[in-house]
């Protein structure tokens, strides 16, 4: 299979994003819920959305305890979640609790997230880190892999060298994905659906390049057949 594209639901109510989820249909199988939407609608859009049949990316981005990872990533199990994120920079130890916290979860994969995409290098040392962001990638996705991670959350510029280095089936989800015509956003380590899939992307996250077209059905077929097209050119590219 293609490299799957992932739709945000970056919305204030439940009623805004299932209006997003009718309008899209069938086509669209995948979505992600992350803080804002699930601090506004709750778990119930979650439970709607894999009751429609859809797949859900719960981008929770854990930072806390081992234990309390663990209760988060059972309660993301138990709605029936595909994917689940963990900053990586929490450690090993709680990376370890929230693979096993998700074994008897059959549908449920862990991904360690390594470096949000509205950092760049210059924005490191604010938080005592030394650049480059290539650099902490690695360390942290080597980390994800060493816990037993599915994958790794990072940006298609780190996409490439991580196709190399981590295990062939591991998951490789890259957000800040947008078309040629996109506006700004608060991300900075952006690319297009083609490149993505070039460097060896699994999954895209689209959000406002969708969300926030005029038309979000014609951007959504389009950022598809970008993906089809470069996955033609490409076949040793991105698959789940």
């Amino acid at each position: 299979m293609g490299t799957a594209v992932v739709v945000a639901l970056d919305f204030d109510t439940e009623r805004e994003a299932m209006s997003l989820v009718e309008r899209l249909g069938p086509a669209a199988v995948s979505y992600k819920v992350g803080l804002q939407a699930l601090t506004a609608a709750g778990p119930r859009l979650v439970r709607n959305l894999v009751a429609n049949g859809k797949q859900v990316f719960l981008d929770l981005k854990l930072h806390e305890i081992p234990n309390s990872v663990a209760g988060a990533v059972r309660a993301a199990g138990d709605l029936g979640v595909s994917l689940v994120t963990v900053h990586a920079s929490a450690g090993s130890s709680v990376l370890k609790a929230a693979v096993q916290a998700a074994r008897p979860f059959p549908q449920l994969r862990v991904l360690g997230l390594t470096v949000i995409t509205s950092l760049a290098d210059a924005d490191l040392p604010e938080v005592g880190l030394a650049p480059s962001v290539e650099q902490q990638v690695r360390r942290l996705a080597g980390l994800a892999s060493a816990a037993g991670c599915h994958g790794v959350v990072a940006s298609v510029q780190e996409a490439s060298f991580l196709r190399e280095s981590l295990a062939p089936n591991a998951l490789i989800v890259c957000p800040g994905i947008q078309l040629p015509d996109s506006g700004d956003t608060d991300q900075v380590r952006v690319a297009t659906p083609a490149a993505a899939v070039r460097a060896g992307a699994t999954h895209i996250v689209v959000g406002r390049a969708v969300s926030a077209a005029a038309n979000p059905v014609a951007a959504y077929e389009a950022i598809v057949a970008a993906c089809e097209a470069a996955r033609s050119r490409n076949p040793g590219g991105g698959s789940v």
